[in-house]
């Protein structure tokens, strides 16, 4: 039942087959007519053989008289007709296999792209509850490698099992034509090898998913190895990071011997079964001529059959095992293209937005956890306004701006944007007008300006420095060498911490959003280049919606309110005046970080 499940994975591939179905129509076509003229040549040989045996005494008959002189004429004559035949014939099913390359693997190559870009393209679609549950090596394995095991199967895989089978059935009507029980002879090791593939190929597909899983682990081991290279090598833990991946390669290579070990197992049957039926058509063949039923020109064309027989029925052997490891391939892409988003798409409005919010009622608890991060959260933010968020790291707030940014639907409650809930907008839209900055800085290994301008295409330079100058980051790439080309490496580790922060937040300024929300993106930039860039964000925000997401007041105070967030719930609401004259937890949060910048101040 579970091989059968597994197979039936590989029914997702019938809509590439429709699509490409004319390449793989003249692919069969081609195979056919290649194995045709790779056939027809056995009879040739069997008629000049047969000539040969039937005239020779003739020949020798006319030995001194000029009538064999003729006769040799006639003879040699007839034999290099066949033979110009036999290589006019090899000529033609090259070209026949030249064209079954060209349309079948072409069609492997079409359908391998198709299924890359497919896969891509869900992957975009997931929501970041599966991305929180999944390893980066798992999904490049599945987009690569194991789209790399599929591609076989529809290549190399389908091209070598149709070989088989018109071979197979080109030579029994032909071997039937000449002699039936000589034919079953022939036929009698196939039940054989039969038997023994299928018991050889559940081992194989066992050992297949063994081997695709520990590559993941590999993949996963060594993209956290060269994610986390600064923290391996400031715990100096090279040599044991090394030996945990001579582990892990060990165990991929153990378990791709004993997959060796099992392949191995296939050349050596056939041939045994091959030399075995070659023996048969000897001595039944031997026997047949006794009794005037064949020629010896069939016994040659018999084993030039079953030879005919040993390349497409040794490849049965591995075509088998491509097949069960693009099985096991796809049944593990199915099982994230069958992955869906529980983000449920409402009635995706598309119109002005003015940028009004309201959190009502709002609970959420992360997906696969049990934690309570969000209770009962009601609040409001006008349009044009500008708000701060402030609390302590645990409280909620990251969750705030991503709810805000739709990567995650409430467990309970509504987000309503301009008095619509955020479900029915359409999100593209919302994002579009949404300028984010997460907590986490992610910037690409591309140039500064690229990774400014990724919001926007085709735009300015001038755009682009602007929106450096107001995250006050220009006057720090002005300074490198290549200035706005400079180019960063993965994970923009040519800058420092607050340069990051600051390229990352001119990236959302450079769209010029409506909306915009910054989750703790200053955290890294001290408090004088803080200012200066909540000054350049007051200007250029005039009338348009702000969220500033921190845990600092510093951040805090320039915001026309502030909301304060305690595990989950706000405690206190407010501008800077009012909160410190309540005295709160705000009042201690302001006293107690006062006290630290002194303390720096002084140190």
């Amino acid at each position: 039942m579970g091989n059968k499940y597994r197979m039936g994975a590989l029914s997702h591939l019938n809509q590439y087959f429709w699509k490409y179905k004319w390449l793989l129509f003249l692919g069969i076509f081609f195979t056919v007519c290649a194995n045709f003229f790779g056939v027809v040549p056995a009879q040739l040989v069997r008629y000049a053989l047969d000539l040969v045996t039937e005239t020779i005494d003739v020949y020798f008959l006319f030995k001194g008289f000029r009538l064999q002189a003729v006769f040799y004429e006639v003879f040699a004559s007839t034999l290099f007709y066949y033979g110009m035949l036999i290589v006019l014939m090899a000529f033609i099913k090259g070209v026949f296999l030249f064209l079954i390359r060209q349309t079948l693997i072409v069609m492997s190559r079409h359908i391998e792209y198709e299924m890359k870009n497919e896969i891509y393209a869900h992957y975009q679609t997931l929501p970041l509850s599966f991305y929180r549950k999944q390893n980066t090596g798992d999904l490049m394995a599945r987009i690569s490698e194991d789209v790399s095991k599929v591609r076989m199967y529809v290549g190399p895989s389908i091209m070598y099992g149709l070989n088989l089978i018109t071979v197979f059935l080109l030579v029994i009507y032909y071997m039937a034509q000449v002699n039936v029980t000589l034919m079953w002879y022939v036929l009698l090791p196939l039940p054989i090898l039969s038997v023994s593939i299928y018991y050889v190929n559940s081992i194989v597909m066992k050992k297949s998913e063994e081997i695709q899983a520990g590559l993941s682990s590999i993949s996963t081991f060594a993209q956290e190895a060269f994610s986390g290279i600064r923290v391996l090598k400031s715990f100096v833990r090279e040599k044991q990071s090394s030996q945990d991946f001579a582990t892990a390669s060990a165990n991929y290579r153990r378990k791709s011997l004993d997959l060796v070990k099992v392949d191995s197992l296939f050349t050596p049957l056939i041939s045994l079964l091959v030399g075995f039926s070659t023996l048969l058509v000897v001595y039944v063949g031997a026997r047949e001529v006794m009794a005037g039923r064949i020629t010896v020109g069939n016994i040659t064309e018999f084993i030039m059959y079953v030879f005919m027989l040993t390349w497409p029925v040794t490849a049965l052997g591995w075509t088998s095992s491509q097949i069960q490891r693009a099985a096991a391939s796809q049944k593990r892409i199915n099982e994230f293209l069958q992955a869906k988003s529980e983000l449920v798409t409402g009635k995706q409005i598309v119109q002005e937005i003015k940028g009004a919010w309201h959190f009502k009622g709002v609970n959420f608890t992360y997906p696969g956890t049990d934690r309570h991060i969000l209770k009962n959260l009601n609040f409001k933010i006008e349009a044009g306004e500008s708000v701060a968020l402030l609390g302590t790291t645990g409280s909620g707030k990251s969750t705030v701006a991503q709810l805000m940014a739709r990567f995650y639907d409430p467990t309970d409650g509504e987000i309503l944007l301009d008095g619509i809930s955020l479900r029915d907008w359409d999100m593209q839209k919302v994002r579009k007008e949404l300028g984010f900055v997460p907590q986490d800085v992610f910037l690409f290994s591309s140039s500064i300006a690229e990774n400014i301008s990724f919001g926007q295409d085709g735009m300015s330079q001038e755009a682009i420095e602007q929106a450096a100058k107001w995250a006050d980051v220009y006057a720090n790439i002005v300074e490198f060498p290549d200035q706005f080309e400079t180019i960063l490496g993965e994970r923009g580790v040519t800058l420092s911490g607050g340069q990051k922060q600051r390229v990352s937040l001119a990236r959302a300024l450079a769209k010029q959003p409506s909306m915009l929300v910054l989750d703790d993106c200053l955290s890294a930039v001290d408090t004088h280049t803080e200012h200066q860039i909540l000054k350049n964000l007051k200007k250029i925000m005039v009338d348009k919606t702000s969220l500033i997401i921190s845990h600092r007041v510093s951040s805090a105070k320039l915001a026309k309110r502030i909301l304060v967030l305690q595990d989950g719930e706000i405690v206190e609401e407010g501008n800077h005046v009012q909160l410190m004259k309540n005295q709160g937890y705000y009042f201690d949060l302001y006293q107690q970080q006062l006290n630290e910048e002194e303390q720096q101040n002084l140190q």
